[in-house]
Formats: structure tokens, C-alpha cells, sequence
């Protein structure tokens, strides 16, 4: 073995224990700043690999270098690059792993080689998973079905070439993106579920959202997402409510990505041979196709099926870190628990103390909090029944941590207990959006709302995709109509907006978070979901089927309103929808002379 071999064996070695050390580390978990020192470790080790095997890689071919070899170090450094983008939200991170997957792709780097070995067909196999999971998350619809179908194709493969192996689990994953696939069905010409700058932004009022930012206003630096219904559509560490939340508190790129295609680094001005070992891939290429106009995401910790105590110490780290002028984001997407009690609360309290992170924050208050409403229902589960306490979440355990400035969406059929949070603060005043106590079914042909997720988060992620499957529109909803739809909700949106930021009655909790885009986005997205629903149910069903808000958002932006009324009658007229919705009082229906009144 030459030199070049041996060093080269060296580096691989060397970045591997690095990659060991890191593989494991939770995103969410604590000590950010030493994460970061031992991920930019991490980096600076394959990245010199990269580029000593780029420039050495004749001699290396000579010397036995594989292709799948290459494959793997580009797998690895794809892996670094998603694993930085769920640690930091930048979106960076996020296409740089796209641009090492592609090229793996198109490369064939695993294709034939190995001699048709188990170990070389299983990174194959997980290379496809986490491609799929990259693309999904960057909205390459197209290509995650291609990838999908040949992922499917490579797990049939498998199961003959090596018929004494079980490959199970593939063919369950295999299941899990399909269904997954066929329950994201995106409408055509939708608008991103991420936050546009020319799409989502209002200009009529710019000026009264810029007096705000003379005021105390938060900022949202940090999300933590996390849902668990039984047999709910997931794929990989997403489950549909997360991934919806996900990409909703992102920014939408406005750079050429989305439609840039794939082109091959060049070697003296023509394309390279990719039968080849080259490995030519510019491992700063992401950077070009980034938006340095726009601000950095908010920060996001999404947890797949935590106990309790994981959830709360989480939150607790964050809060730790969380400086005086950013806001946390709490979403919990989960079923509630019947005819429970607050038996486990004492104990939880106890056990939650031994976290060393959450050494410097009180649990006394975890007594059991008396609500005036039924407690049957009165807190949610995070996991099987089997699991009992562990698993299960109460109102309380979430009142410490008001502490620091809260914006807490709580998506179950216990929402309601959640109403305590309010006026039991510590220090800061919560802002809550909690959904309805009864979920209600998208049509009449749907049997089962886990199977296309929340209504209320789709409500808040994609208004007007979950209006549409409200009313049973399909997704091939002819383009212009859907055009007129999406340009009237808009025209909606904008102008409850000037209405929330003129309101001299407008609760301080609110106020504060105006000028934080996101926040705001998903407070006139839950005035629009409130409308809809007020509407679509039978004045004789009560509010059950209403989402709250805690504080009340002014009378103004009310289901009563004349805006609201008016606009929401715009829009079931312009998908030809009326007969969906109690409208006899409606301003703007044909009976609208009389005031709505339930």
C-alpha cells in the first residue's frame, strides 16, 4: 500500500471515530455551543477526506478504491449535513445534504459493487430512506416519488438476492412513505406551507405592524413539536401534524433551487465521467443556492413519541437558553385521555426534579389544578396505554415553564383542560390556540381523520387546502378557481390583519408577538379557522367543534364580525360551496339583514 493509500485509510478512520461520537447526540439535547464545537470537528475531518480523495483519486483508483467507498464517505457527510440542519433549522445545512444524495444518486456509487454483499445492499437501503426523508422536507415532490419507486423496487430486489434475510422493517418503511405520500396530497398551484415573503407578506400593513417593533415584542427563536395519535400517518421521525408544523415555521426560499436542475462539476470545461471513482462533488455548492436575504429559521426540536419527562426536559433546556426577548413555541398534537386523574401529577413532579438541566426551575406548583370544566378528559397521552403515567401530560406540568414568554398550541380533544395554563402564569403571560373539544371529519367520505391528520393544524399550516378538504373539494381542483380562491382568503388575511394591528382592545400577549411573521401568520390563520368552523356546524352543536384562544382575540376579528362574515362568505362563494355552511345571516347572503346569532 503506497502513501497516498495509507493516508487516505488514516483520514477515513479518523473521521469515522469523530462521526461515531456525534451520530447519536440528540438535536434537541443540551449544550448547544459544545454541539457545535464537536460537529464543526466533525466537518473538518470530511471535508479534508473529501478533498484528499478528489485530488488524489487516480492514485487511489490504482491503489483499489471502490466506488460504494466513495458512496460511503459521500452518505456520511449527507448525514452531517440533515443531522446540522435539525439541530439549527438552517436551511443550508438542509440543501447541502440534498446536493451529496444527488450526486450519490446519479452517480450509481452503490450500485454493483461489493460483490452483491448483505452489508453494501443495507447502506444502499438506508441511503434511499434518508434521501427520501431530505427531499420530502425540501418539498421535491417529484423526486421523492421517483426516489420512492425506486426504493420500493430495491426492497423487492433485496428480498430475492438475499432470500435468507428479513427484510421486514424495509417493506413496513416502504408501507409508511406511501401512505404518507398519499395523505400529503398537495392541491394544484398551492402555495408553500413555508412563510413567503412575496406570497404571505401584506404591504397594507407594513406601517402598523412597524409600530409595534417601538414596543416590547417577542421574537420566536424556538419551536418544539410533537405529536402521537395511534395509528397516525408518519414516516421516518415526521408524523403528518410535525411535518406540517415543520415547514410552516420556515421560511420559503426565493433563490433558483426549486428550479435549478441537477448539473454535474465540471473538470476543463466538460462534464465529468461518472463512471468513474471521481467523487467530484463541490461540498460548498448549497451555498449558492441559499437566500441571504432572509432571516435564520426559528429553531426546532421535534420529539417522536417522547415520555413526559423527555418533553419537559426538553422544554426546560430551552428555556434555560431562551433570552428575554424570544418566545418558545410549544406544539402538542396528541389523543386525550378519558376518565383519568391527577393521580401521577405529584409523582411526576418529583422525578422531573432529578434532570441537572432543570436544576434551576420550580415544579411546586405541579399540584393537581382545579378546572372548572368536566375532568374527564383533562390531559393527553404521548404514548400507549400500557405505558400509564409516563406517557401522560397534564395542564400542569407546562405552567413552570411560563416562566419565560409561552406560545402554546395544543391540538386534541382535551385542548380544554389546557385553559388553566391561563391566569396560573409565573412570570409571562401564555398565548394559547387550542383546537376543538370534537374533531370534526374532512367529508362524509372520510372515515378516519388520523389518516389525513389534524384538521386543526391543517387549518393553521394550509388554510385553504384544509377548507377544501373541509368541503370535500378534490385535489385536481380546477387551476383558475383555485387561483380566485387562494387570491380572496389573501385579500381576508390581509385585511384582518390591518384590523388586529389598529384594535385598541387588543390583549398585550397578543401585541407582543405581532411583529414575529410566523406568529402572526398562525393567529389570522386561526381567526380563519374559527370563522370556517363557526359556520360549517349547526348553530344546535354549541361550540365544541370551535377552537379558543387564550387571551380572546378582539370582537372585531369575531366569527360575528362583519369582515369575517363578509370574507368567508367571498370564498365559499367562490368554490361554489354555500350549501356547506349556515350562511342564513351572513353578511353578504341573500338573508344577510338580520345580525349572525347562534
Amino acid at each position: 500500500m503506497g502513501d497516498v493509500a495509507r493516508t487516505f485509510r488514516t483520514l477515513v478512520d479518523g473521521a469515522d471515530r469523530k462521526f461515531a461520537l456525534v451520530r447519536d447526540i440528540p438535536p434537541h439535547a443540551c449544550g448547544r455551543a459544545e454541539q457545535g464545537h464537536s460537529f464543526r470537528k466533525v466537518f473538518k475531518a470530511y471535508t479534508r477526506l473529501w478533498r484528499f480523495q478528489q485530488e488524489n483519486r487516480a492514485e487511489l483508483v490504482e491503489s483499489g478504491l471502490k466506488r460504494w467507498e466513495i458512496g460511503e464517505i459521500a452518505s456520511r457527510i449527507g448525514q452531517l449535513y440533515y443531522d446540522q440542519y435539525l439541530r439549527t433549522s438552517e436551511a443550508r445545512f438542509l440543501l447541502e445534504a440534498y446536493v451529496f444524495y444527488e450526486a450519490i444518486l446519479n452517480r450509481r456509487y452503490f450500485e454493483g459493487g461489493g460483490g452483491g454483499s448483505l452489508g453494501l445492499r443495507f447502506k444502499e437501503l438506508r441511503f434511499f430512506a434518508r434521501f427520501i426523508v431530505v427531499s420530502l422536507v425540501l418539498s421535491q415532490t417529484e423526486k421523492v416519488r421517483v426516489l420512492v419507486e425506486r426504493f420500493k423496487a430495491l426492497v423487492e430486489d433485496s428480498k430475492n438476492a438475499f432470500s435468507e434475510t428479513n427484510f421486514k422493517e424495509w417493506k413496513q418503511l416502504v408501507q409508511e412513505i406511501l401512505r404518507f405520500l398519499k395523505a400529503d396530497t398537495t392541491f394544484k398551484n398551492a402555495r408553500p406551507l413555508r412563510y413567503s415573503k412575496l406570497l404571505d407578506s401584506h404591504p397594507s400593513s407594513n406601517p402598523y405592524i412597524a409600530r409595534y417593533h417601538s414596543k416590547k415584542s417577542l421574537k420566536l427563536q424556538d419551536a418544539l413539536l410533537t405529536s402521537y395519535h395511534r395509528n397516525e400517518v408518519k414516516f421516518a421521525e415526521f408524523t403528518l401534524d410535525t411535518f406540517r408544523m415543520l415547514r410552516c415555521l420556515e421560511w420559503e426560499p426565493s433563490g433558483s433551487f426549486y428550479q435549478m436542475n441537477a448539473t454535474e462539476p465540471k473538470e476543463n470545461g466538460t462534464v465529468s465521467d461518472l463512471s468513474g471513482a471521481s467523487g467530484l462533488i463541490d461540498i460548498n455548492l448549497a451555498a449558492d443556492m441559499t437566500d441571504p436575504n432572509l432571516p435564520p429559521n426559528p429553531r426546532k426540536a421535534i420529539l417522536h413519541r417522547p415520555s413526559v419527562s423527555h418533553l419537559i426536559a426538553v422544554v426546560a433546556t430551552i428555556c434555560e437558553e431562551l433570552p428575554p426577548d424570544r418566545i418558545l413555541l410549544i406544539y402538542i398534537s396528541a389523543s386525550g385521555k378519558p376518565n383519568q386523574n391527577f393521580a401521577h401529577e405529584k409523582e411526576f413532579s418529583g422525578a422531573l426534579g432529578k434532570s441537572s438541566k432543570m436544576k434551576n426551575v420550580s415544579f411546586n406548583c405541579l399540584q393537581p389544578p382545579v378546572l372548572d370544566d368536566d375532568c374527564s378528559e383533562s390531559c393527553l397521552s404521548l404514548g400507549t396505554r400500557g405505558s400509564r403515567g409516563s406517557n401522560t401530560l397534564y395542564p400542569g406540568d407546562l405552567i413552570p415553564f411560563t416562566r419565560k414568554p409561552l406560545f402554546l398550541i395544543i391540538d386534541s380533544e382535551s385542548s380544554h383542560a389546557f385553559k388553566v395554563i391561563h391566569g396560573a402564569e409565573r412570570e409571562e403571560m401564555a398565548a394559547l390556540l387550542l383546537s376543538p373539544g370534537r374533531q370534526l371529519l374532512y367529508s362524509p367520505s372520510t372515515a378516519d381523520t388520523r389518516q389525513h391528520g389534524s384538521l386543526f393544524t391543517f387549518f393553521l399550516t394550509a388554510p385553504l387546502q384544509a377548507f377544501s378538504q373541509l368541503v370535500g373539494l378534490p385535489s385536481d381542483t380546477e387551476t383558475d378557481t383555485y387561483k380566485k380562491a387562494d387570491d380572496t382568503l389573501a385579500s381576508a388575511i390581509s385585511e384582518w390583519e390591518v384590523i388586529l394591528c389598529t384594535s385598541h382592545n387588543l390583549d398585550q400577549v397578543w401585541a407582543q408577538v405581532l411583529t414575529d411573521p410566523f406568529l402572526r401568520r398562525l393567529i389570522l390563520r386561526f381567526i380563519f379557522c374559527r370563522s370556517v368552523l363557526y359556520f360549517f356546524c349547526p348553530p344546535e352543536k354549541g361550540d365544541e367543534h370551535l377552537p379558543e384562544c387564550l387571551p380572546e382575540l378582539p370582537d372585531s376579528v369575531s366569527p360575528t364580525s362583519t369582515s369575517v362574515q363578509s370574507n368567508v362568505f367571498r370564498l365559499a362563494d367562490c368554490l361554489g360551496v354555500v350549501g356547506h355552511f349556515n350562511f342564513r345571516n351572513a353578511i353578504g347572503s341573500p338573508t344577510s339583514s338580520m345580525s349572525l346569532e347562534r
